[in-house]
């Protein structure tokens, strides 16, 4: 049997195209973008032109386009920029964010520098923002709040507007990782009220290694890594020439075919949901499924019993490969903090499924009829 690739949420395949446009500066064009010699200015032409191409794609504007790493760089960046140099000394948070974002508020926090609330969630695993003001309305200082704009194991999509337009009226920063949306969704970044967004190209079939971090041109901070004036004296370090060239191809491809490519996603992830549901009407499916969601992640829920319990275990050895995320803690197995925090069933296992442009129908009812089996 051929692999079933259902894990897109936790990386991508890199496009064809892609690392076409990626080989000439790992072979002909390797000079060092800091050098003065043509070999060098050709590769600064590179990174800025793909500055221009990403900034234009998200509506912003080129000297708000930092790369980075990716997408665990970012937000540690503009998390710790937020508190030691923008003066924010109360985080607002939730308790399902990204690790790159909990690790780092709770460091800041367990170090003294900064105070730590969780803002409440509703049934349906999106933020409370009446709670969200609440918490606002009520800090004596200064606050960040960082919520990402999707939830990559649920799917659930933040009302990032309204959540920035609430942080503008109570003078708040606000850092959104975004890992899970650019590449996959439009965005205005001029008409959004947002300080920081993140990016990582292998989300949407670039390569891994490479992000971005949109700083908003109102918000001056420190850079997090010191040693040299690259990246405007914001992250110094060598680029990764052929990784940033990289990035800004794969969002180009993935903007120029946004409308066909979603939706056909959005159809693999329903035509998913409904097989499931007749397969195995005992499933249930985790998050706002047919609300604001994402079209490429499904979360879904499988009564536990000794077959299921090795249900991941099972799948890998019948070349499926998906993600766990159960609310149980068995063992090695720490199950998702994000289950666990909006299902506590430990009579339930979960898998995320995601899906991208290469997926098939063939593919899913091969997965289903698999799993049929395994439960």
């Amino acid at each position: 049997m051929e692999r079933i690739y259902l894990d897109n949420a936790a990386t991508t395949a890199l496009d064809p195209a892609v690392l076409e446009a990626m080989m000439p500066y790992l072979t002909t064009n390797f000079g060092n973008p800091s050098s003065i010699y043509s070999y060098g200015r050709e590769c600064r032409m590179g990174i800025e032109n793909a500055r221009k191409t990403v900034a234009k794609i998200l509506n912003a504007h080129p000297a708000e386009i930092f790369f980075t790493s990716g997408g665990t760089e970012s937000s540690n960046t503009a998390i710790t920029a937020s508190v030691r140099d923008l003066g924010c000394k109360h985080i607002i948070s939730s308790v399902i964010e990204h690790h790159a974002t909990t690790h780092t508020i709770e460091y800041l926090h367990k170090n003294g520098e900064a105070a730590l609330s969780y803002v409440k969630l509703l049934d349906n695993g999106h933020i409370d923002l009446e709670d969200l003001e609440l918490l606002l309305k009520e800090s004596e200082e200064k606050c960040l709040v960082t919520l990402m704009h999707a939830n990559n194991e649920i799917g659930n999509i933040l009302d990032i507007h309204a959540v920035g337009n609430l942080c503008k009226e109570y003078g708040a920063i606000f850092h959104s990782d975004t890992v899970q949306t650019v590449g996959h969704f439009p965005f205005d970044l001029r008409n959004t009220p947002v300080h920081f967004i993140t990016g990582a190209g292998h989300k949407f079939h670039g390569p891994k290694g490479v992000g971005i971090l949109y700083i908003n041109e109102n918000v001056k901070i420190k850079p997090l890594i010191n040693g040299g004036a690259q990246e405007r004296n914001m992250r110094a370090g060598t680029e990764n020439v052929y990784g940033i060239i990289g990035f800004a191809k794969a969002l180009e491809l993935a903007t120029e075919h946004f409308e066909k490519d979603s939706q056909y996603i959005q159809g693999l992830k329903d035509y998913m949901a409904a097989a499931l549901q007749k397969a195995i009407p005992e499933c249930s499916f985790n998050g706002d499924r047919t609300g604001r969601s994402l079209y490429a992640v499904l979360s879904v829920s499988f009564p536990k019993t000794e077959k299921s319990e090795m249900i991941l275990f099972n799948m890998d050895i019948n070349h499926i490969c998906a993600s766990g995320g159960s609310a149980c803690t068995s063992g090695a197995d720490q199950g998702s903090h994000v289950i666990r925090a909006i299902n506590s069933n430990p009579n339930q296992v979960t898998v995320r499924f995601s899906f991208c442009k290469n997926n098939t129908k063939e593919e899913i009812d091969l997965v289903v009829n698999k799993l049929q089996e395994m439960i």
